[in-house]
């Protein structure tokens, strides 16, 4: 009888335990990014973003669904960038659109072209200032991005 009264006290406590606050195992997940992605974004150069991919996809996978959305437009963004240059055979780090993409067959230009336009749409914008908004109110740290 001990024993059974044990686990019925001690059960909700190990279930909350295992639950996880969803925003607090987000923000363990933005500090635990902060760095790599300080690292990336500080040394900056055109492939930045795409090599602070993985770090946006641990991130979106850990984000509370209010903040899923934003993750879903950079992380879905910048993995068609990527998506379109490895289809075309470029190295995103060599890669120069004004001498090479005539190079390109059309349809892999065109992709090229119209997936590099949409990281700078208001769209992406938007979605890059409110994780990083989120990460500074919420979580009390700055994500450099």
């Amino acid at each position: 009888m001990p024993t059974l009264l044990a686990a019925l006290l001690l059960g909700p406590g190990l279930l909350t335990a295992c639950s996880g606050d969803p925003v607090e195992d987000y923000c363990a997940e933005v500090e635990d990014q902060r760095e790599p992605l300080s690292e990336v974004t500080s040394e900056g150069g055109p492939t930045a973003l795409l090599e602070a991919l993985p770090a946006f996809e641990e991130l979106r996978q850990a984000s509370p669904t209010d903040l899923r959305d934003d993750w879903d437009v950079v992380v879905d963004r910048l993995t068609a960038l990527d998506d379109a240059l490895a289809r075309a055979g470029v190295d995103p780090a060599t890669y120069d659109a004004e001498e090479q993409a005539g190079d390109l067959a059309e349809d892999e230009r065109t992709a090229v072209e119209s997936a590099a336009r949409q990281l700078a749409t208001p769209e992406m914008v938007r979605a890059l200032e409110a994780v990083q908004q989120q990460a500074r109110d919420v979580c009390g740290t700055s994500l450099t991005i």
